[in-house]
């Protein structure tokens, strides 16, 4: 590695610490909306009961993110948005695996 290159490298590395320790804000920060859970399961006609189970996630998970006590993360809120913008194939693969 040349000399800037590992130069330029530690300075990446300095600064993101003191962006982790609260010392510097970072460039940008990227929020993503998470969606209307329970409008989401209400446009399904489900219960909380029959939605969370639909998801495979507890009713208490579920009751918690409508709530805004919680926010779904990675695969549950991939699914949550597929769910909003598609929901007859989440339908057809949840209720249907098979098929």
């Amino acid at each position: 590695m040349k000399e800037q290159e590992f130069s330029e490298l530690v300075s990446s590395i300095k600064e993101a610490a003191a962006i982790y320790r609260g010392e510097k804000a970072p460039a940008r920060v990227i929020h993503f909306d998470p969606p209307d859970i329970k409008k989401i399961r209400e446009n399904y006609n489900l219960t909380q009961k029959e939605f969370a189970a639909l998801l495979g996630i507890s009713t208490s998970t579920l009751r918690n993110w409508e709530q805004g006590r919680r926010t779904p993360e990675g695969p549950a809120m991939a699914l949550l948005r597929v769910a909003q913008k598609h929901p007859q194939a989440v339908l057809d693969s949840l209720l249907n695996p098979s098929a």
